[in-house]
Parts: C-alpha cells; structure tokens; sequence
C-alpha cells in the first residue's frame, strides 16, 4: 500500500496516549505511519533518503506501508525507544550500530524537506536542558524561583543557608538510576544546607528555593493553545504519589499565557508541558517545561481537549 501526505508517528508499541490521537486522525482517515526508529529499523523496516542536483528523495518501508518521506506533511516526535542497536552484536558493534542510526535514520527524520515537526527532535533536545529553560523562562518573563547549579559543595552549602523558606535538591536529567538492581526515581525532596556533602562535587547539582506554595499548576500548550489544570497534593513533588492528587481545571493569567507563547516560540516548540507552583497571592513560578511531557493522566475533559489539538495540529500540516 502506498499514499502520500501522511502523518509520521515516532513512538514505541506501548504509547497508549498515542492511541487517543491516532483513533482521531483516523475519523479524519487522514493517513498515518507509525515508526519506533530505535527497534523497527533493526527489526525489517528501511528507510532510504538520496540527495541529488534536482533535489531530495526518500522513502519509509515498514510492515504494512512504503511512503515517500518527501511527502510526509506532519511528524509527531512523541515516544520513541532509545537508540540501542540490534541484539545479538557485541558491545562495541551495537554501540556503532545505535549511533549511526541515531545520526543516520534520526538526521533523516528530523530533516523532512515539507514537514511540520511537533516538536522537532533538536528543539526537544535544546529545550530539555535545565539550564537553558531556567535562562529562557527569565526573558520571557515568568517569575523564576532563586536557582543555583553547582558542582561546588561550599557554594550548594551558602546557597541553602541564606534560602529563609529553605531548598530543594532536584536532577539536571532523569537518568536510569538502580539500587540493589531495581530501578530508581530521583525525586525533587527538600534538603537543609547540612545535608549538603562534599559528594556535590562529582558533578553539577541543582538546588532551588522552596516556594510556598498553594498548588502546583500543569499548563499543556499545543501551538496557541493552553489547557491548565490546578494540582493538588501533599507531597512537594505530586509525581511521586500521582494516587493521591487530585487535578481540576483552572485558568491561565494573561501574563502567564503570553510568556508561555514567547517560551515556545524562543524554542520553536509547538507542543509543551509547563510546570508551576502557585502562591496564596497568586504568583506562578515556573519550575521547568518538558517539551514532551506526558498529558493523558488529566482530567478526561482536559485529555480530549489535548488530543483534539494534536490532532489538528498533524493533519492541518506545514504552516500550523
């Protein structure tokens, strides 16, 4: 079967949320492929691109489908699998084989020459840095909690201390992190400045200053859209315990709303998952933007509204 102006799916077999949007795009029978480059490429899929004087050619085989990749109107970089290389090589040739598909199969994919990116892979890249979205949130204007990065345990320590409401430690990146074998989450906890070891120094740690919060806010922007809900929970981290928050819907001040645009735009991100903390007197610091943060678990009403603006988004194509 072959068709032209579909909609690239990037995700691994798991992604349920994905479902949601693809039921849609199907009332819509606009046509979609979905590809976990990090698996299907080792598992019988191809995908070829040739670069020649009169211009760029490429096509995508997989199962059930073969599409020129010249026509692909929409990419949806959603959940795809790690780049991790074929089983069954040694270490060494598997670590070959996963970076030159990262850089091989991954350069294609994120260089579609008529394609609208929802995000485009490097504009994820750039905009998961911690520091570069502490930076970013600043000129946009949103208020930002008093931050320090730091390998330096003197400067963690001085930090903490002048910090009246005190601090809290939280990762640069979630790396897979085990203890005796099972895998570990690193959560945001609080911290005083005594608990604060010489360890810092094996590598940058960040601590912020607790805000005394009301609530924690979610605000999902697709495009122009924003879709907010106001998180209530005991725990300064609500994804630690997600049984035990409850999440209703909540509006988005002005200010807020229009420093959230200039962010995604600063980035050239379409999709964004913005974390708040909100004060009794009604101000939002921002804690961090995941440019592409998990958004099924809201309220349904909220997780329709998302999915029928991603669905708009893919099918409408270039110019979004």
């Amino acid at each position: 079967m072959q068709d032209s102006g579909s909609v690239l799916v990037l995700t691994n077999p798991y992604d349920v949320t994905a479902d949601l949007v693809l039921r849609l795009l199907a009332d819509r029978r606009v046509p979609v492929v979905r590809l976990d480059p990090g698996t299907d490429l080792h598992a019988g899929a191809s995908l070829t691109a040739t670069y020649h004087a009169d211009g760029q050619q490429g096509t995508l085989r997989t199962a059930s489908r073969e599409i020129d990749t010249t026509r692909v109107h929409s990419v949806w970089v959603r959940r795809p699998s790690p780049y991790l290389g074929p089983p069954g090589l040694s270490d060494q040739d598997r670590r070959f084989a996963a970076e030159q598909t990262l850089w091989g199969a991954g350069g294609i994919i994120a260089s579609l020459p008529a394609a609208h990116y929802m995000n485009h892979p490097w504009h994820n890249r750039a905009a998961e840095s911690k520091p570069a979205q502490l930076s970013t949130a600043q000129r946009c204007g949103f208020p930002v909690p008093s931050t320090v990065i730091t390998n330096d345990p003197d400067e963690a320590r001085t930090f903490a201390a002048h910090q009246p409401g005190g601090v809290v430690y939280k990762p640069l990146w979630n790396t897979t992190y085990r203890v005796d074998g099972q895998p570990h989450s690193v959560w945001v906890r609080e911290v005083g400045a005594n608990d604060i070891t010489d360890a810092v120094a094996v590598c940058p740690h960040v601590f912020q200053a607790t805000v005394s919060k009301e609530f924690d806010a979610r605000v999902t922007a697709v495009g122009g859209q924003l879709f907010a809900v106001r998180i209530d929970s005991p725990d300064i981290d609500w994804r630690r315990r997600q049984d035990l928050m409850t999440c209703t819907s909540i509006d988005v001040p002005e200010p807020i709303a229009h420093a959230a645009v200039a962010y995604l735009a600063e980035f050239g991100l379409v999709y964004g998952a913005f974390d708040f903390a909100v004060t009794a007197e009604g101000v939002w610091y921002f804690l961090e933007c995941n440019p592409n943060g998990q958004w099924a678990w809201q309220p349904a009403d909220t997780t329709k509204a998302i999915a029928h603006a991603i669905t708009e988004q893919l099918a409408k194509g270039p110019g979004t």
